[in-house]
């Protein structure tokens, strides 16, 4: 008699968050595609995203989608501000769950970055004459640069109305099919501004000390955990660095985790960067996962590695490492949509391919 053993990857092993389960743990990172008009979805996304699920990954997010239209980094942004948007989001969802994947929205508000052409546009600021707004906001009357908008200082009343929009947002999220939110907290957009000392200067209940700084995203969690169902996950994007001395650090980011986690965050999706201009960042494979790993082990959470990575066995050994639960994806899935079939070949793990592609896969 023979015996066969089965070839375990941990990246190609379901995870399971609350009553969600991932086939495997790929995740498409959010992705901005600056296609959208007043932040509708289109045939564009539902192709971009709809073609992620079909090349395997487990979870795929949408790019920042604004909680309001003045959240949004250009006028080209997706949005969810808007009943309206549901009915195409509702439509890419039931493509990505036909397929195998589970659909995620990432929920944005875009602060003193907001109002700027999209990059293949030029990427500079854009007034109401070009589609753009005035003002945009933010938690302190700083520019991102010094030829950028002067933003206008979020007052509390303004701090609470768009908590709000958050869990509104939410609720449409949910209408939609979505099965996983991510709350964006990182990048220098508008929660990210509010966590960091270079860029929140202010003196009031949202400024100053830590737990002041943070907030904001705490009563966005708790805001949204009101309308999101206990069943279904909550993630949030950090920038775990700023990379700057006096900015944040990786061990706020560990408080903040431990924070948030018993407000009903499951997965921290750590990044970095993007607060300020002018950064140093040492580019090179998996340069943040250092910081997925010290907030899983500090703050007993689950979390994601983002950053360059780009081989199978390089994020097969983070997760076995420990070091994380999820591996995000951005570029290299824009150039290989069909990764995790690639990454499951070099690994030597058999997966499912959908039926209208078996002829082209390879024989084990």
């Amino acid at each position: 008699m023979h015996s066969f053993s089965r070839i375990v990857a941990l990246l190609f092993e379901p995870l399971t968050l609350r009553g969600v389960t991932l086939r495997n743990r790929v995740g498409v990172s959010p992705m901005c595609e600056y296609s959208s008009v007043d932040g509708f979805a289109n045939d564009w996304h539902l192709v971009h995203l709809g073609s992620r699920a079909v090349g395997g990954a487990g979870l795929v997010m949408t790019e920042a989608a604004a909680i309001e239209p003045d959240g949004r980094i250009s006028p080209k942004d997706l949005g969810i501000y808007r009943d309206d948007h549901i009915a195409k989001l509702e439509q890419i969802t039931a493509f990505i769950h036909e397929h195998g994947g589970v659909a995620g929205i990432q929920l944005a508000h875009a602060g003193r970055k907001a109002s700027n052409a999209a990059p293949f546009d030029g990427g500079a600021p854009v007034g109401p004459e070009d589609g753009g707004w005035r003002p945009i906001v933010a938690p302190s009357p700083q520019p991102f640069l010094d030829t950028w908008q002067l933003p206008h200082a979020l007052t509390v009343t303004e701090i609470r109305d768009l908590v709000t929009a958050f869990a509104r947002a939410a609720e449409r999220s949910l209408a939609a099919g979505f099965q996983v939110i991510e709350i964006h907290a990182a990048h220098g957009y508008l929660l990210h501004e509010f966590l960091s000392p270079l860029v929140n200067v202010r003196d009031d209940e949202y400024g100053g000390t830590l737990a002041n700084r943070t907030r904001f995203l705490r009563e966005v969690v708790s805001s949204i955990r009101t309308v999101w169902p206990d069943r279904l996950p909550l993630f949030v994007r950090i920038s775990a660095s700023d990379w700057i001395d006096g900015g944040w650090t990786v061990e706020d980011s560990v408080v903040l985790a431990r924070e948030i986690k018993p407000l009903g965050v499951d997965l921290i999706d750590c990044s970095s960067g993007g607060a300020v201009p002018g950064a140093t960042i040492p580019l090179a494979p998996g340069y943040q996962v250092l910081f997925a790993a010290k907030v899983r082990a500090e703050a007993q959470i689950a979390t994601g590695a983002v950053g360059l990575i780009t081989e199978a066995d390089h994020a097969e050994r983070i997760l076995s490492g420990g070091q994380a639960d999820m591996i995000f994806l951005a570029r290299e899935l824009l150039r290989d949509p069909y990764w995790p079939f690639h990454a499951a070949l070099k690994l030597g793990v058999d997966v499912p391919w959908p039926n209208q592609y078996l002829r082209a896969k390879p024989a084990p």
